[in-house]
């Protein structure tokens, strides 16, 4: 069966898609756990140890207090609270941590700080997996063991209002709740007021015994115009009057019932200081853990700093204050001074408890669990503790038990951090079954892509793809029988966890199948490539092929890319390696236009580069070889001095001035958004423009930029779509003016702030019509084969909208960006790819080379916070998933998509009508590349120090590049079928 390059192309970067997502599958593993055990089952609580003498503690401790109020604040920073703004802004919670009855932590969340695994950490005290960052847009139920189930088991009454998070998580363990989307960032009023109108009615009543408040404003906030926002601490205030009002209402009910409750202020992350979260910086996951409670004395003069704690310590201790079992899977420790105030035999029972359950959970996950420093000091601590018992009741001397009692209490407390520090390091199981198979069927996928590259870059462009022989072989039946044999010995083993294990043996088998099947083609494409160097070597006459110097650099550049991303230092500062790059490729470039502009005829010219045909025979197919080279070299792919038509006057100073106008373009570029992590916090022009204090120069910029795309876009564009880009444009300004970013002529403030929806849906209107104008004309090309102008002025068109879509959803001060990629892409086209007639698989790569230093000229990094979630909620007034998350993917990967939308303009513009063919091919060929190196990568450093917080965080963003690769190949095949149709 004979295939397109690019129809081959696309359909192997689709099934390196399936691969990915198993390898993410079993990358991004379930966290450690109990085995499976039924709901209804209730493990009775550890006795108290005894020597001798035998201790008639069998039960859980009372609880310690009546009521307990947890108001959780989504991206409080602990410096919100601890630091300046905290005096400043919550001068009541400021009193309480100074002086009050209240103790005082920096609780540190775990990446990926985003809102759902983070409530489960504080809920179940488990560390979730990195996964848990994707599941966030929409989160499960969550079936583990947890301080709201526990709390329900045992008859509690919870009330709950705030983000919708919790209902999700913990569905029908409410006695009453009211549920407010978490991802509509441009809401940071009525999100707040819809919690905070229920307190009056629910704190005059007793009918409750566990009360969660958990406020989005501040965060939503930060989403939007970051930390530094003035709009920060008028949120702040507001918080701080909820904290004095409930905090007031506790203290009139315990003079009543003399029994005391508990006020906890906690985050489930921090703010980074572009606004968002998700990623390891001190910022994000250093928060802050007030407890307020009139149990906790305080002396006058008793200065208390605040502690460092892990996040997952507060569902330990809130077990503990409501008596209840502590859940199964924490891996948190008691914060001790909770109970500090208790008799000695108290504390003491609470820590053994506690010690207990982290021993069990080792012994679950742990298969040579003696051997761990803290289950020995744990050991060692109970025996000590049976002792203390049996004086204790032997009722020796009270200071003896006290000082005794003060040993063992720091012996228990050392066991308990060992534990969880133990704990913590297994804190996941990779399922390495699911990964082995994602990774082979990658590496089969790059393997068949390079060895097809003689193919698929011959002038014909297309493959002979053998479907049904592999069927038929015999080693594709040993194979298979070999991995099914394989799959039933894994899946059939003791302990094993495995997702292929889950599958039908359909769907696994399947997977088998495909396996084989690539196995076969692989191993077909190997014997023909052997087979065709074997006859070049008898047949010396054949001239040899030469590189030339941008041939190596793209070699060289993309091997070097994909050999940084094993150090984690390159991975966080990744930008700074396609800005080299692509300043590399400016100066190769520029030494290419001077040497053809100066040297003319005199320079040798340069050989085909692209293997050729597989060969027939001898002397037939080497004429056949030599053919298709002189193909490739007259239809714009040699880029020698000799076939250069060298320009002249106005147009030649154009040409040697042009590699050095994309240079200047790309250092202004840089100036404008620090990204990375080493150097993310310097101040940029981004920052300075975003200041309140500039929204005069960021209004004027950002006008001058929609002017400039304008006059960039329009030169090709229809008279209809024309006025509907004037129209869509201006629609951008209005709309940026309305939420407040920019300013009009004669608006002197922004007191008029809303939402802007009918400004950007005024926006979506046009950018639907231009992508209909742009999608009519493609389809009047394929009914009418001739009109190949309809077909360059619909793709054209289609690009056109999806600028406009991007003015929309790009913040003002990245506006720039979008201009200077456009003037960028004018240059290349018209003074360097045509004068120097560029083959299309150079340009192909360097589109690839552009698009991704520009997806970091963005401001995106490979951090999770560099996301801008608030671009997925332009013109939405609800929170709607699918088309949110196709505005935050579109926002996030412009850079990329927007370059690989202009090459396929750029080459069907072409007359080498095998053009697209080979872009498609090598683009997805470059891709697969440093994807499936990666892979390979993170697999050998998998129990790294960074993997978490940083190599897991990139592999997510090349599992989605990816994806969006799938998109392009797939549109590039249907492109290059009109065109060749047209």
């Amino acid at each position: 069966m004979r295939l397109g390059s690019g129809a081959f192309a696309a359909c192997c970067v689709v099934i390196e898609v399936l691969g990915v997502a198993l390898f993410l599958r079993g990358f991004f593993p379930a966290p450690i756990c109990f085995s499976s055990r039924t709901e209804n089952e209730a493990e009775p609580p550890a006795p108290e140890p005894s020597s001798g003498a035998s201790s008639n503690w069998t039960k859980l401790p009372p609880p310690l207090f009546s009521k307990i109020v947890i108001v959780l604040i989504d991206g409080l920073r602990d410096d919100f609270v601890f630091g300046s703004k905290g005096v400043k802004f919550m001068p009541y919670t400021t009193y309480l941590v100074e002086k009050g009855p209240s103790h005082s932590f920096v609780a540190e969340a775990k990446p990926p700080t985003v809102t759902m695994p983070r409530i489960k950490a504080l809920m179940t005290g488990s560390l979730p997996g990195f996964i848990d960052v994707v599941r966030n847009l929409n989160s499960p139920t969550l079936l583990e063991d947890s301080v709201i189930s526990r709390a329900r088991a045992a008859g509690k009454r919870i009330v709950f209002y705030g983000d919708e998070t919790w209902v999700k998580l913990f569905p029908k363990h409410f006695v009453e709740y009211d549920g407010t989307t978490s991802f509509f960032v441009s809401d940071y009023t009525e999100v707040d007021d819809n919690v905070t109108r229920h307190l009056d009615k629910v704190l005059k009543r007793r009918d409750w015994d566990m009360l969660i408040l958990h406020y989005l404003g501040l965060d939503h906030i930060g989403h939007i115009s970051g930390p530094s926002s003035p709009l920060i601490g008028h949120k702040l205030s507001e918080m701080d009057g909820v904290l004095m009002k409930v905090h007031t209402s506790l203290l009139s009910e315990e003079r009543e019932t003399l029994v005391p409750n508990l006020l906890v202020l906690c985050a489930d992350h921090g703010m980074a200081e572009t606004g968002g979260h998700g990623a390891s910086s001190p910022e994000e996951v250093n928060t802050p853990l007030v407890l307020i409670s009139s149990a906790f004395g305080r002396k006058h003069g008793d200065i208390r700093h605040p502690k460092r704690v892990q996040q997952t310590d507060l569902a330990a201790t809130l077990s503990i204050g409501l008596g209840l079992p502590i859940p199964e899977n924490s891996v948190g420790s008691l914060l001790f001074p909770v109970v500090e105030g208790k008799p000695m035999r108290e504390q003491l029972r609470f820590l053994h408890l506690n010690t207990v359950q982290l021993s069990k959970l080792l012994q679950e996950n742990v298969p040579s669990y003696k051997k761990d420093p803290g289950f020995e000091q744990f050991k060692v601590s109970e025996r000590l503790h049976g002792n203390w018992i049996r004086l204790y009741l032997e009722e020796s001397s009270s200071e003896v038990l006290f000082n005794l009692g003060s040993k063992l209490r720091r012996q228990y407390l050392d066991a308990l951090r060992t534990l969880s520090l133990s704990l913590s390091r297994q804190m996941a199981q990779y399922d390495v079954y699911s990964m082995v198979v994602g990774t082979v069927v990658v590496l089969e996928v790059l393997t068949l892509l390079l060895l097809s590259v003689p193919q698929a870059l011959s002038s014909k462009a297309e493959l002979d793809v053998p479907l049904l022989s592999p069927v038929f072989s015999l080693l594709f039946y040993l194979v298979l029988l070999v991995l099914s044999a394989l799959h039933v010995i894994v899946c059939t083993s003791a302990g094993s966890r495995c997702y292929l294990c889950s599958l039908s043996w359909p769907a696994a088998g399947g997977v088998m199948v495909l396996i084989s099947t690539l196995l076969c083609a692989v191993t077909s494409a190997l014997a023909k490539t052997l087979a065709r160097g074997k006859l070049l070597s008898q047949t010396p006459a054949h001239p040899i092929s030469r590189w030339s110097e941008l041939d190596l650099l793209i070699l060289l550049g993309t091997v070097g890319h994909v050999l940084s991303l094993g150090a984690s230092s390159f991975v966080e500062e990744e930008h700074q390696t396609w800005y080299f790059l692509i300043n590399t490729l400016c100066l190769a470039l520029c030494h290419e236009v001077y040497r053809s502009c100066f040297l003319g005829d005199d320079c040798g010219p340069q050989h085909c580069l692209h293997a050729e045909e597989e060969p027939e025979g001898a002397t037939p197919a080497l004429q056949a070889k030599r053919a298709d080279c002189n193909v490739l070299e007259l239809d714009a792919v040699s880029k020698g001095p000799s076939s250069v038509e060298v320009p002249r006057g106005c147009e030649r100073w154009m040409v040697l001035a042009s590699p050095w106008l994309v240079l200047t373009c790309c250092r202004l570029l840089r100036s404008l958004n620090q990204t990375g992590v080493q150097w993310a916090h310097r101040p940029d022009l981004g920052h300075w423009l975003t200041s309140s204090d500039h929204k005069a120069e960021l209004s004027v910029l950002a006008a001058l930029s929609l002017i400039m795309i304008f006059v960039l876009v329009q030169r090709r564009c229809s008279p209809a779509s024309k006025v509907a880009m004037a129209f869509g444009l201006l629609g951008v300004y209005c709309y940026r003016a309305a939420i407040g970013n920019v300013l009009f002529p004669w608006q002197q403030d922004n007191k008029d702030i809303s939402k802007g929806i009918t400004e950007a849906r005024f926006v979506y209107v046009f950018v639907l019509g231009i992508l209909f104008t742009g999608t009519k004309d493609l389809l009047k090309s394929q009914v009418i084969t001739t009109d190949s102008a309809a077909r360059t002025l619909g793709l054209w068109e289609v690009y056109s909208g999806l600028v406009l879509l991007a003015a929309l959803l790009f913040r003002p001060h990245n506006l720039p960006v979008l201009v200077l990629s456009l003037l960028v892409q004018a240059i290349l086209t018209t003074f360097i790819w045509r004068p120097l007639r560029h083959d299309a698989a150079e340009i192909t790569v360097m589109h690839y080379w552009f698009g991704q230093a520009f997806f970091y000229f963005q401001g995106n990094s490979n951090s999770i916070t560099t996301v801008d979630i608030s671009a997925g909620f332009v013109g939405l007034d609800t929170y709607m998933e699918i088309p949110a998350v196709f505005l935050t993917a579109f926002a996030t990967y412009a850079g990329p998509v927007l370059w690989a939308s202009h090459l396929v303009n750029f080459l069907s513009s072409e007359t080498n009508s095998s053009a697209l063919s080979h872009a498609c091919f090598c683009y997805a060929l470059v891709c697969s590349f440093p994807v499936s190196a990666y892979i390979i990568l993170v697999t050998s450093l998998r129990y790294h120090l960074f993997i978490w917080s940083v190599f897991s965080p990139k592999l997510l963003y090349e599992g989605m590049h990816l994806l969006v690769t799938a998109a392009v190949c797939v549109f590039f095949t249907a492109m290059d079928r009109t065109n060749t149709k047209s």
